[in-house]
């Protein structure tokens, strides 16, 4: 009794993620998301030859679509945030794989590379980024115990789609030409509608279902007679209706939450994510060209990118597991910057591959490497802002990394095109993530060490999750001195109703003086589906 109701513009009460059940339909339609977000800009440079000679531009002049597809991804990310926080998830997916397959279909008419930038570039890039960044909140709201696993798991969608959409857009080319190739990858996006379909909020459907039972138990327990049961249900509409006029404003939400700058683990992150994006991407952007101009087949160097998938499909789970035990979680952010280090090394050390044979290992030990790296950069930012804040966080944190995703592939492509030397590409590829490790694993070490011995706070967050802000707390707080105040008025009117029968009056009595506030014990089943239940569920949430 007197909870807040979340449809009447009550704050909702946190609920515990169940780690499962419905969860793992999510985590298949963010698996689809992620597949398309990081695979198809990739997987496009399949048509860059053929773009070349339509459009008689350079390499560079191609690369800027990959550029800007990832761009959108990452640049629009506030944006995303906004509207994710405004009208939820599963409307934004849905706009999202809408524009992202008008873009692709729009691109097969196209009679120039500017128009290409602004369809396949802008107009698709918008579209993943509307559907990748709700997928990842909506995955962190479903699963907390699970969750570098299913972050894992959900990250493996990308190498299964490059691995599938590289050799897909070959034999489009070959059979279609690359309009053709176009506008059938416009019609495959449009399954990004269906995973938006199933994004289905977790807090309205528990707090229905509870909602249910405690209607229930009020007609019940306040009105015991079996005769006055129906008044006792009409009696309890009656007072919601009432209490809707006494019910103080809604203090405003954010829609996008800057004090996370405050804290010195995110700004640790996102310094490294930015050096790490400028060289993270170059290699399999430019495997395949450097394939062909090395003598290799177009087939067989399109198929180095389905080695660097296959190998990622097993790395991002094992990893997402490892970084789930006990004793590693909470040094994920250490096993992050190896990932890195693996990587940068990795383009390093392979920089002098000359035949396939070269680039086929360099594939395998890339694929490793990389796939560490995509199954924890985001389980690293929810464990340092909390699932409260990750809405803001990453959008924040995407847009930072766009200015480094415009920034490295297209420097490559033209250090490409005037150097003809792709060793002095990888090198520098290879550095920036070297860099990019060492910052973090040494920021991490001498500055958020000094944290640790400070006291830890009372309530601390389930193992591994993030921690939770202060406005949650109050809110939560103020919830429930909301539901204090309103218990009163309910028995109030449940006495005036049956005040003709002296038994029901005698009971009701009864229930008001022990009910004044939450029980604490003295009615079991009260204690079980009154006031202490939802008390309980906030508390395990928070």
């Amino acid at each position: 009794m007197g909870r807040p109701d979340p449809e009447e513009g009550q704050l909702p009460a946190p609920v515990k993620p169940p780690d499962g059940g419905w969860g793992w339909i999510v985590l298949l339609g963010c698996f689809v998301i992620t597949g398309f977000s990081y695979a198809f800009p990739k997987a496009v440079s399949v048509y860059f030859k053929e773009l070349m000679k339509d459009f008689h531009v350079g390499y560079s002049d191609t690369a800027w679509i990959s550029s800007i597809m990832l761009a959108m991804l990452y640049g629009t990310g506030p944006v995303c945030s906004i509207m994710v926080n405004q009208f939820g998830c599963r409307p934004v997916m849905l706009i999202g794989g809408l524009l992202a397959s008008a873009g692709m279909i729009l691109a097969s008419f196209t009679t120039n590379i500017i128009e290409l930038y602004l369809t396949a570039g802008v107009l698709t890039g918008l579209g993943m980024a509307l559907n990748f960044q709700p997928s990842l909140i909506m995955l962190g709201t479903y699963f907390d115990k699970r969750r570098p696993l299913a972050n894992g798991l959900a990250a493996a969608g990308s190498p299964v789609f490059l691995s599938s959409l590289s050799p897909l857009g070959q034999v489009l080319l070959e059979k279609f030409g690359w309009r053709g190739g176009f506008l059938i990858m416009g019609g495959l996006l449009l399954n990004c509608c269906t995973c938006g379909a199933v994004m289905r909020p977790l807090d309205m459907g528990m707090k229905r279902k509870m909602g249910k039972a405690q209607d229930k138990y009020e007609a019940k327990e306040m009105l015991p007679i079996g005769g006055k049961s129906e008044e006792g249900i009409s009696t309890t509409d009656g007072t919601k209706k009432g209490k809707k006029a006494k019910k103080k404003p809604k203090k405003g939400k954010k829609l996008l939450d800057f004090s996370i700058f405050s804290n010195r683990g995110f700004i640790i992150y996102t310094i490294s994510k930015f050096i790490l994006v400028l060289g993270l991407f170059v290699p399999p952007i430019l495997l395949v060209n450097y394939a062909k101009d090395t003598g290799v087949p177009d087939t067989e160097a399109a198929f180095l990118l389905s080695i660097i998938g296959f190998i990622d499909i097993f790395a991002r789970p094992a990893c997402g597991m490892v970084a789930g035990l006990k004793w590693v979680r909470p040094h994920v952010a250490y096993l992050f910057s190896f990932s890195m280090l693996f990587n940068g090394l990795t383009d390093i050390c392979s920089a002098r591959a000359s035949n396939y044979t070269g680039l086929v290992i360099f594939c395998v030990f890339f694929g490793i490497s990389y796939g560490m790296v995509g199954a924890l950069q985001f389980e690293v930012l929810m464990a340092i802002v909390g699932s409260q804040k990750f809405s803001s966080a990453i959008g924040l944190v995407l847009l930072i990394e766009a200015f480094a995703v415009l920034i490295g592939p297209p420097s490559a492509g033209r250090l490409v095109d005037a150097l003809k030397n792709y060793e002095v590409i990888f090198y520098l590829a290879g550095s920036e993530v070297v860099l990019s490790a060492l910052f973090l694993g040494v920021a991490s070490y001498c500055c958020l060490n000094r944290g640790k011995k400070e006291p830890p706070p009372e309530n601390n967050p389930t193992a591994g999750g993030g921690s939770d802000t202060e406005e949650a707390e109050s809110d939560v707080q103020e919830a429930e001195e909301h539901s204090s105040n309103n218990h009163q008025p309910a028995h109030s009117t449940d006495n005036a109703m049956v005040a003709a029968n002296e038994e029901a009056n005698h009971v009701a009595d009864e229930q008001s003086g022990e009910g004044g506030g939450c029980p604490t014990g003295d009615g079991e089943v009260l204690a079980r589906d009154g006031c202490n239940a939802d008390q309980m569920v906030e508390r395990d949430s928070f």
